[in-house]
């Protein structure tokens, strides 16, 4: 059988699956477990053409070439309907706000939990890296490891040029509509400060100009009603892209990369399932029922865990936390906004924490020493902010952190070839993260619908 009919018959059997999940939506089934039989459907799908081609076949290649239809597609859709979310929801947001005191608050307080959370992640992390001894010692360096190691090196070099004043300075755009490109450092930050300012403005002129104001509101709430059902046309294709990008992940991944550092792996996930039975705690403390909350969130995060990008899962992160948890809008946009790049509790949080553990025994230091793991968890926590002016995630904040140590670097590029696997679980940590802050901030606050938390999770035309 030729390589080109082999093609057909993977794009044919892909066909067949996506039709499966699209009669299961005919059908009524919850939208939540489409999604979840969309991944294992990936899972199996891409394990089985993995056993027959190898991960690194032409055949390979070309089906998932065609595959990316569907999974590249729509991480392309929805990073598509990012920047007008972010902008007609905040401006919504903060122009029907009263007190202008509420929305600095809100703004600090939601920072103030990302950090705190980044903090006991790392603590977490460090204790990962202990519990399983993991050292960089025993580590073996190869071809593609130097490669990816001076590669980190080059990153870290260009990375110190800018203080982290400089960084943070970014955030504020010298040309919005550059920002709305996507293209800066900084970009979904600079979106989300320059829609403030438009909604702040709008507030300062109710009094003298009561009419233009009114206008303008009037606009952007027609606006934020369009791009809401834009976001939910958009969301509806959530199982298939599920689907796609799983079936790409299994079939590309190099298992034997994988299974030389499987123990980095296995602490690296414990470490992540532990900070989220954190979360779980902290939603217990607050008076929520932890389990409604893993039913309502379970898809969000499971495209966040096959996507792997915090900024792609930002309209899911919006929708659940607005129409399935009861966060206020104003909270869930600005801690869904703020979480793409402060305080991720995976990328900044667990990852470098745990790799400076790794490092220190190279240099010297024993990390069992109480000053060391203190010092490590408050650069962990502060260095999380100072991300949010240079993008990067897990690859800058450990950077970051380990530079501040006094650690070398090298270790981010040993890691390289099991990187995807162990981002997967760190993205969907760092969306989770963001959604506890918008539900604690506006718990706090007293804006919280518990009504719509409680509430039984019920089918829509959309979803």
């Amino acid at each position: 059988m030729s390589s080109y009919t082999t093609v057909i018959i993977n794009i044919l059997a892909m066909l067949a699956l996506v039709y499966s999940l699209y009669y299961m939506q005919r059908k009524g089934v919850n939208f939540g477990i489409r999604v979840m039989v969309g991944m294992v459907l990936g899972i199996l799908f891409g394990g089985v053409l993995q056993s027959l081609f190898g991960g690194s076949s032409t055949i390979i290649k070309q089906s998932n070439s065609w595959f990316d239809l569907i999974g590249s597609g729509y991480v392309r859709l929805l990073k598509m309907i990012v920047m007008p979310l972010i902008i007609v929801s905040i401006i919504s947001a903060i122009t029907n706000i009263k007190d202008m005191k509420i929305l600095g608050k809100a703004g600090g307080l939601i920072i103030g939990i990302l950090l705190f959370t980044t903090a006991i992640a790392g603590l977490i992390g460090a204790g990962s890296s202990l519990a399983f001894h993991l050292s960089a010692e025993g580590l073996q360096v190869g071809e593609a490891e130097l490669g990816a190691t001076k590669s980190v090196e080059g990153k870290l070099t260009a990375f110190q040029t800018k203080p982290i004043q400089q960084q943070l300075i970014e955030i504020i755009p010298t040309n919005p509509f550059y920002a709305l490109t996507g293209q800066g450092s900084a970009d979904t930050l600079s979106v989300v400060f320059f829609s403030a300012l438009i909604g702040i403005a709008v507030l300062s002129i109710k009094q003298s100009k009561p009419q233009s104001a009114e206008f303008f509101m009037k606009v952007m709430k027609t606006a934020n009603d369009v791009v809401m059902q834009l976001v939910d046309f958009v969301l509806l294709l959530t199982p298939y892209g599920v689907l796609a990008l799983m079936t790409k992940f299994v079939s590309t991944s190099n298992y034997a990369d994988i299974y030389k550092l499987i123990e980095f792996v296995v602490a690296s996930y414990l470490a992540l399932i532990l900070m989220f039975i954190v979360h779980l705690i902290i939603l217990s403390f607050m008076g929520f029922n932890p389990f409604t909350y893993i039913k309502k969130v379970i898809p969000v995060l499971i495209f966040a865990f096959t996507s792997r990008t915090s900024a792609g899962t930002l309209p899911l992160t919006i929708e659940a936390l607005i129409n399935k948890l009861g966060v206020p809008s104003g909270y869930a946009n600005l801690s869904a906004s703020f979480g793409v790049s402060i305080g991720q509790n995976g990328c900044a949080g667990i990852y470098p924490a745990m790799l400076a553990v790794m490092v220190a025994p190279t240099v010297g230091i024993n990390p069992l020493e109480i000053s060391f793991l203190l010092k490590l968890v408050i650069i962990v926590a502060i260095g999380s902010f100072g991300i949010a002016g240079v993008g990067g995630g897990a690859t800058f904040a450990a950077l970051v952190v380990l530079s501040t140590m006094g650690l070398p670097v090298g270790i981010v590029g040993l890691l390289i070839a099991i990187e995807p696997l162990i981002d997967m679980g760190r993205t969907a940590l760092n969306v989770s993260g963001a959604m506890i802050a918008g539900i604690a901030s506006s718990k706090i606050m007293g804006e919280m619908d518990t009504e719509t938390y409680h509430q039984e999770i019920l089918e829509t035309k959309t979803m």
